[in-house]
């Protein structure tokens, strides 16, 4: 152990390795610990608990998103890890931490972020790792989305800077066929956020806003009072077209929707279910 006086530049060195913390912040955690290592760590995660507290208020509107699905395509996940700054967001350590999160995750099949902050990683729990993360970088860092999908076949779609993520899940087997379509399909999804897989899938609200809309643009275009609901549902049947995915009109070919090009491709092949995470 070294003492307060003799706090060696390997000492330091060592701790970097094992925390990612800055030099000064190891230097000075290792002459309050009087060079105790494991004393030295801990007070690094104070550290982070304590700038997190402070910054507690402080918006965290960037991050990376990352999304990930097992060998076999049976299970994938979802993670934004959010930060302050743009800067911080596209750090490479900061990707990389993300990357690992997902990665544990799955191998882990974790349920939730509850489940996923109380699994081990480096020594710590992924809570304690998070703390740690906030003594290093200085900013308020979080998972605030975790989405799970499980499935016959789950495509991963991650947009370019990290900014966005995609999971498909399709109903055929895995397939260099199906894996471009499902590609595809998640690339469409990233472009045009459609509100639900299919009509029944939208929500109620969302059909009551629409046609309360769609009779109002009619009656302020001087429609008759008795045409206005049966215009109303014209205009829900464009919704439905331009805003539920298996309806929409496939961007790389809009002669098909969705739903027809992935018949094309594998007859039967569709959509099951998808889960779309954006800054």
């Amino acid at each position: 152990m070294s003492t307060t006086n003799t706090i060696s530049a390997a000492d330091v060195n060592n701790l970097r390795q094992l925390t990612g913390a800055g030099m000064m912040d190891c230097k000075k955690a290792l002459q309050e610990s009087n060079g105790d290592m494991e004393a030295a760590i801990d007070f690094l995660r104070k550290k982070g608990a304590k700038i997190s507290a402070n910054r507690a208020d402080r918006d965290a509107k960037e991050g990376a998103i990352i999304a990930k699905v097992t060998s076999d395509n049976k299970l994938g996940v979802i993670i934004q890890l959010s930060c302050e700054t743009d800067f911080v967001a596209k750090n490479e350590d900061f990707v990389a931490f993300t990357h690992k999160l997902v990665d544990l995750a799955l191998a882990n099949k974790a349920a939730n972020v509850e489940a996923l902050r109380a699994l081990p990683m480096d020594g710590l729990t992924v809570a304690d790792k998070l703390t740690e993360q906030v003594g290093k970088i200085g900013e308020k860092i979080d998972v605030v989305k975790y989405e799970i999908v499980t499935g016959e076949n789950i495509v991963p779609y991650i947009h370019a800077g990290n900014r966005l993520s995609v999971l498909v899940s399709l109903n055929h087997p895995a397939s260099e066929a199906n894996f471009i379509a499902g590609k595809d399909v998640a690339m469409q999804i990233a472009a045009l956020n459609p509100v639900a897989l299919d009509k029944g899938d939208v929500d109620p609200t969302i059909i009551e806003r629409e046609i309360a809309i769609g009779m109002d643009q009619a009656r302020a275009e001087g429609k008759p009072e008795a045409m206005l609901e049966k215009i109303a549902q014209g205009k829900l049947g464009k919704f439905y077209k331009d805003s539920t995915l298996l309806n929409q009109e496939f961007v790389k070919d809009n002669s098909k929707t969705i739903l027809q090009m992935l018949d094309g491709i594998e007859k039967g092949l569709t959509v099951v279910s998808f889960k779309r995470v954006s800054l």
